[in-house]
């Protein structure tokens, strides 16, 4: 870089800087009304698998937008509706699409809630309510971001795309219906969540993809009814055996998934992966403590993330056949089922790995049914983006730390929906706190986590297109 390019470059850093400092200082004198405002929103319930206060909540949050001057709209879909909201006032100005989820979990138990579930109350610098954790706190956050740039600048850094989806907690079925027939509205440039939870140390993470997911029963009938294990048993086939012979040959004791083909696409991990997770912390002795573990489970040599990342995995969910009550009742079980689901990463799809065990199945045991239910693809966005170091710019702009960076999640979210179906990079930015309960009684959200949540959806804000951090070492 020319001697004038630096100094340019310094000069626009400069000016950038004094720009969001402008925000911060916003977001500190206005933090105790931010937090008032989201007190009162969380306290309409949005409770997608009970129906109740979906249709309010989806007009509050269209209100609020269109006070702070964007177009919103509530679309229709099959179930509940989207809420979307834009800001698109540059021409040819890169686009963000944000994405979070308005409904929340069912409040039961309520008697175990200190207080009501949805009558937000302080203590101990946490606010405690249904959804505000999960994901009220996070995207309503995001929301006062927005509005802090727009109040002391009167404009974005860049064109803002926010989708609300009112059916997150319950699986999110229509999202997929409704990206694919909106794809033309949704065009951007990438996509940010703000959801989950960030590390225990309380530093801030990145997270660029999770695991996909394919659940599925197995059924075996033998006999038309339960019959004398005595008088029938060598006689009699016993549908438990069956089943139990079955998924022997699907896993093995050292760990691995003997269904043939599983692993013929699951792509190795990047160097660069196998850096970011050596510096994630893991306390494996206090986890298997936690749990009353005395290991993990096979194979012993594969290491803690590794395992979460980069292999699918085969669980046995529910194995039920015959008599569980007191004592003893000698039959042979008229059926047995199984309920299993299966883990996917990248380059795995639900349709080719259900293939793989149909076929499995009909080889080992063609009485037995498979049954498929829910499946979601999975979704990661490479490390290596060249998005990575602007969000780890901004996020140390506003929180001052390093944030660790996850190539992959575990479990598994309808993120595909941006990575897939719409083909752009998506990264999951969590700002609550990681004992936050949510689907829990006594959900929470700390108020430093919050407020360092509206300071980092700013700072991205600012710095997502920086052409002066895109392409710089990450």
């Amino acid at each position: 870089m020319h001697h004038a390019d630096e100094a340019g470059a310094r000069s626009r850093d400069s000016e950038q800087r004094r720009a969001l400092d402008a925000v911060f200082d916003y977001v500190d004198r206005n933090a105790q009304d931010f937090v008032s405002c989201l007190m009162a929103y969380a306290s309409h319930p949005s409770i997608s698998a009970q129906n109740i206060g979906i249709d309010e909540v989806a007009h509050l949050l269209k209100e609020r937008f269109l006070a702070m001057g964007m177009t919103a709209e509530i679309l229709p879909t099959k179930g509940n509706p989207v809420v979307l909201a834009q800001w698109n006032r540059q021409a040819g100005a890169p686009t963000v699409l944000l994405y979070g989820h308005y409904d929340v979990q069912p409040p039961e138990p309520l008697e175990a809630w200190t207080t009501p579930p949805f009558e937000p109350t302080i203590r101990d610098g946490r606010i405690f309510a249904r959804g505000i954790g999960d994901n009220k706190g996070q995207h309503f956050a995001q929301i006062l971001a927005i509005e802090s740039h727009l109040k002391v600048h009167g404009k974005l850094p860049c064109n803002v795309i926010f989708m609300l989806d009112g059916e997150e907690e319950v699986g999110s079925p229509n999202l997929p219906s409704f990206v694919l027939e909106h794809r033309e509205r949704l065009k951007a440039d990438l996509v940010v969540t703000a959801d989950g939870s960030v590390h225990p140390s309380g530093t801030p993470i990145v997270q660029f993809g999770v695991r996909g997911l394919l659940n599925f029963e197995l059924h075996v009938h033998g006999a038309k009814r339960d019959v004398h294990s005595g008088n029938y048993g060598g006689v009699v086939p016993n549908p438990a055996w069956t089943l139990v012979h079955l998924l022997a040959t699907m896993k093995n004791a050292a760990g691995e998934i003997t269904i043939d083909g599983v692993y013929d696409r699951v792509d190795p991990p990047s160097a660069r992966e196998l850096e970011a997770i050596a510096a994630l912390p893991v306390n494996v002795a206090g986890l298997c403590e936690e749990l009353g573990m005395t290991q993990l489970d096979q194979p012993q040599e594969r290491g803690y993330f590794e395992r979460l990342m980069f292999h699918p995995t085969l669980t046995i969910n529910g194995l039920h056949s015959g008599y569980g009550g007191p004592g003893m009742k000698t039959i042979i079980p008229d059926s047995a089922f199984v309920k299993c689901d299966m883990r996917l990463v990248e380059s795995q799809t639900p349709d080719e790995v259900f293939a793989l065990v149909v076929k499995h199945v009909a080889r080992h045991a063609p009485s037995v049914e498979v049954v498929r239910l829910n499946s979601m693809e999975p979704s990661k966005t490479s490390i290596e983006s060249p998005y990575t170091q602007n969000i780890v710019t901004a996020i140390e702009r506003a929180q001052g730390k390093r944030p660790l960076l996850y190539p992959v999640v575990g479990g598994s979210l309808p993120d595909y929906v941006f990575t897939k179906t719409l083909g752009l990079p998506a990264f999951l930015i969590p700002y609550a706190n990681s004992d936050q309960a949510n689907h829990a009684p006594n959900e929470n959200l700390s108020i430093d986590c919050f407020l360092k949540g509206i300071k980092t959806g700013a700072a991205l804000l600012a710095c997502l297109f920086d052409r002066d951090v895109v392409g710089s070492s990450t």
